[in-house]
């Protein structure tokens, strides 16, 4: 029987990246974002209070129902360990632990002001694409419009944000794993160790020289290249921002994993001045300059 363990967070925070290492382990397999967690709630709105079909479906039935989508949709990988991919599996802690007792959630962070610059990097980068992200012209028509539109809690930053903010001061954080892509990027060689550490796996030599992970095709259909895509190499690249001051200083203080006095998540990260005391959390000193994907 397979075992499952999830992956969620920020966008641009190195979930894809993170996927990219693990699947360096012929235990694992990771990936970009599946469907899974789709297709459950698309079930679970037919049998749910108010449908005809409730009467006939009760809560057993309906938690047979979506694992048998996990094991179903999985049938064809042949590795022991999953990592299913999900924005919004933050926010489905209870059910995913009700599923599968033993499994763990890790999700990548990032500082929020550098998640909208990344994105919008990718944006100018793709002039004559109409991404899917924004759904009007008034959304796309300039850099306030597009982060703001970006930042609402039911769009990409935001709902990723708001769930996450749900499951890391839940009665489940526990389960839960934060890593923050400013370390990840810089120092993968003791980060990862933590991570088995944490999933209750054998460590493995990863080589972060040879990463391989790209989906062309999936981004193609979002219409953002390159939004998946990890450079072969772990490293650090720090940069100026291309977003204006007064936006960048907005999204740079909601990074709320720095606070775990209300949390029992744990969480990997470089310590900044001023952050709460580290109850559950794994600090590491070091630089914090922002780098990119």
């Amino acid at each position: 029987m397979k075992k499952f363990h999830f992956i969620s967070g920020l966008p641009r925070s190195g979930s894809t990246m993170l996927s990219a290492i693990l699947r360096q382990n012929p235990r694992f397999h990771a990936s970009v974002s599946s469907p899974v967690g789709a297709f459950a709630d698309t079930i679970l709105s037919q049998v749910s209070a108010g449908s005809e079909f409730a009467p006939q479906v009760d809560i057993p039935k309906r938690r047979k129902l979506v694992q048998a989508l996990f094991e179903a949709y999985y049938s064809d990988i042949d590795r022991p360990v999953i990592f299913d991919t999900n924005r919004h599996w933050s926010a489905k802690l209870p059910a995913l632990l009700d599923l599968y007792p033993d499994s763990k959630m890790i999700a990548c962070v990032r500082n929020v002001a550098w998640v909208m610059d990344s994105i919008e990097r990718l944006y100018r980068a793709n002039p004559f694409e109409q991404t899917r992200l924004f759904s009007s012209p008034a959304e796309r028509s300039t850099v306030y419009t597009r982060v703001e539109a970006l930042g609402q809690r039911n769009r990409l930053v935001g709902l990723g944000w708001s769930s996450l903010k749900e499951a890391f001061y839940s009665e489940e954080g526990k389960s839960l794993l934060v890593i923050d892509y400013d370390i990840l990027s810089q120092r993968p060689a003791e980060v990862m160790p933590l991570v088995y550490q944490f999933l209750g796996e054998e460590p493995f030599a990863h080589d972060f020289n040879n990463l391989e992970f790209d989906t062309p095709e999936y981004d193609d259909g979002l219409g953002v290249k390159g939004l998946h895509k990890v450079r072969k190499e772990v490293s650090f690249q720090a940069r100026r921002t291309v977003l204006p001051p007064d936006l960048f200083d907005q999204y740079s203080r909601l990074s709320f994993w720095h606070n775990t006095s209300a949390s029992s998540a744990n969480v990997i990260m470089i310590r900044q001045d001023g952050d709460a005391p580290m109850d559950g959390a794994t600090p590491m000193p070091g630089p914090t300059a922002p780098p990119e994907l």
